[in-house]
């Protein structure tokens, strides 16, 4: 498992794509927090970093479809895959170091927006305005969104051999996960009580629970739940493949 974890991270660092991805997801960050004037956290007219816990799963809607679609498409493609099913390794250990590896990329990503908490707090009257525990718990949410997109992205790849399909597949199924229950549970048809239950099905519900900084056990059960739900269905679906081609 170690070795396709490194693999994973190589794999993604050797080319320009993959620097590419990260830099535009901090540019994108940057501009929408600090330029623009409708999400600027300067003009909020106190210290938080709500815009960024709120644009950021957006964002991660592109970059993490991006990271994941060529996990196992262009081992299928290339037809590496059934090299590496002759290796002494089991398909959980297959998926499990292409998850982790992927999910590293993603916290590397993440980990330069810290830099905006010590800005906002250095900017700020008073240094001690920022609710820093909401802003722990925001981003103890924002790791389990990305390793629930990230899962979500593996499982995609591993569908097809077509990495441009695996990045709509995962975009898709990811923006179901985040918005979907959500949209659907303002239908008025839903009122009265299932609107409610629609939005405990979707990760909004249970990202925003997190982000005001209360960590509860229910949120943590439903992310991890979703991500192994994901890493199954794609060690099936791995199992699928390899059996019609053999």
């Amino acid at each position: 498992m170690l070795a396709i974890f490194k693999k994973e991270i190589n794999q993604f660092f050797s080319s320009v794509t993959g620097y590419v991805a990260i830099i535009l997801f901090l540019l994108a960050n940057g501009l929408l927090l600090f330029v623009f004037p409708d999400t600027s956290l300067l003009d909020t007219g106190y210290a938080n970093l709500d815009p960024l816990f709120e644009l950021a799963p957006l964002i991660y809607l592109l970059l993490i479809p991006a990271i994941t679609m060529r996990c196992f498409a262009d081992e299928f493609k290339t037809g590496t895959m059934e090299l590496l099913s002759t290796k002494p390794l089991s398909g959980w250990q297959i998926v499990m170091g292409k998850f982790w590896g992927s999910l590293v990329i993603v916290l590397i990503s993440l980990l330069p927006t810290v830099v905006y908490y010590f800005a906002i707090r250095q900017l700020s009257v008073d240094n001690q305005a920022l609710d820093t525990g909401g802003i722990i718990g925001s981003y103890i949410g924002l790791v389990l969104l990305g390793a629930v997109f990230t899962a979500t992205g593996i499982w995609s790849s591993s569908l097809t051999n077509n990495a441009m399909v695996a990045f709509l597949i995962a975009l898709f199924t990811c923006f179901i996960f985040y918005n979907g229950f959500d949209a659907i549970s303002k239908i008025p048809a839903f009122s009265g009580g299932a609107d409610y239950y629609l939005q405990m099905a979707g990760i909004k519900f249970h990202y925003t629970s997190i982000s005001r900084g209360v960590v509860d056990s229910r949120d943590i059960i439903y992310f991890i739940s979703i991500i192994g739900l994901m890493l199954y269905l794609t060690k099936l679906s791995l199992q699928r493949k390899l059996w019609q081609n053999g």
